[in-house]
Order: C-alpha cells, then structure tokens, then sequence
C-alpha cells in the first residue's frame, strides 16, 4: 500500500486493524485535533464504540520549542519529563505551562462544546492522529490519557515515520500503524487529499 485517498478512507482502513476493540463497552476512542478527528470518527463508527477529542499541549522548552520538557491535557492533567524539565529554571517551566493551561483551557471550551469532562478512568483509550512524524505530541498524548486514568492506551495512525513508530511503541501498550515507509518526509505524501481541517469541520464531526 502506497497511502490513502483522504483521512477518512484512511480511517476506514486502520478500523480493520482495530476490529478486536469492536463493540467493546470499556473503549473509547479519542481524535488527536485537529488532524486526527476525520480519522477517529471512521474508526469509532466502524468500531461502534464512543469517539470523544483529547486535547494536548506539548510544552515546549522556550529557545527551543520542538523539544518537550513536558504535556498538559484536559482536567489539570501535567506530565513532564524530568531529564528535561531537570535542566530549566522553574520560572521558564511556569512561563511555558500558564500559556499553555490558557491555549489548552481555550481549545477545550470550542472543541467539547458543552459536553461533559473527559473520564478515561479504567478505559481502554485508542488515540487517533493522521500520522506520526517524530511522535512528539503522540508520546505527550499517551501520557495525558494515563494520567486521566486509562487502564490501557492504544495508539493508531494510517502512517509514520520507522523512528516515530519505535518511538510510540515504547509509550503506548499498543500501536497500529499499517504503513511505515522507510523514506517518509511528510505525513501529507501518503494522502491524495491532506487539506487542512478547520476548527469549525471538527466541531461538527464531534456532533
């Protein structure tokens, strides 16, 4: 398999490789925002199982912000990683974390929409994105949903990169990914059609 038409069909694809969690009443799966929410919501009505969104924001270290030092996700949930967090001063780390809390806070207000605080409490948890490309915001989403208390975290992507894959399944109890080219580059070359999802199109998938 060389890639997929769009996200969905994607997600049609990765549901034939979730078909255990079919009809599981301890399973919810979560679309990784924005990307990942076409795709979880294929998997979740072809799994007939709940689909729900898992906001996540990496915390970046301030002159560098590709590299974490940590996660926030929904409900207060703060991950860090303490070879990194070690290493800055506490200001930077309270700088970094309160414009995340508010960028986190603001997010979760449009996406949940009134519906209530996420609860993975003894869940099984299938975190969905559209691809992995270093892994970075997958492995900070893996923690968060242990952290909100899932007893076992599953995560599944159409594609990603070998060192990505590897990266992930240190982290997660599982990971699904049917298409982990050697030559990678972008997640966006293994779609005919990768257009940018609108804050406005995930709020009515989430409906």
């Amino acid at each position: 398999m060389t890639g997929y038409l769009d996200r969905a069909h994607a997600g049609d694809l990765l549901a034939d490789e979730l078909s255990a969690y079919r009809s599981r009443p301890d399973v919810t799966v979560l679309g990784l925002v924005r990307g990942g929410v076409p795709v979880a919501v294929r998997v979740a009505l072809a799994l007939a199982v709940p689909l729900d969104v898992l906001v996540v924001r990496k915390l970046g270290v301030p002159w560098a912000p590709e590299v974490a030092f940590g996660a926030l996700g929904p409900g207060g949930v703060q991950v860090l990683n303490p070879e990194v967090a070690g290493r800055l001063d506490e200001r930077d780390i309270a700088a970094v974390v309160a414009a995340e809390a508010a960028e986190l806070e603001r997010r979760e207000r449009t996406y949940r929409a009134g519906r209530p605080p996420l609860d993975l409490a003894g869940r099984t948890a299938i975190l969905v994105d559209d691809g992995l490309a270093t892994g970075a915001t997958a492995c900070a989403a893996v923690a968060v949903a242990r952290g909100l208390g899932a007893a076992w975290v599953v995560m599944a992507v159409p594609v990603g990169a070998p060192d990505a894959v590897r990266r992930l399944a240190a982290a997660a109890d599982e990971v699904h990914c049917p298409l982990v080219p050697r030559h990678f580059g972008a997640v966006s070359r293994f779609y005919g059609n990768f257009g940018q999802v609108s804050t406005d199109e995930v709020v009515a998938l989430l409906r």
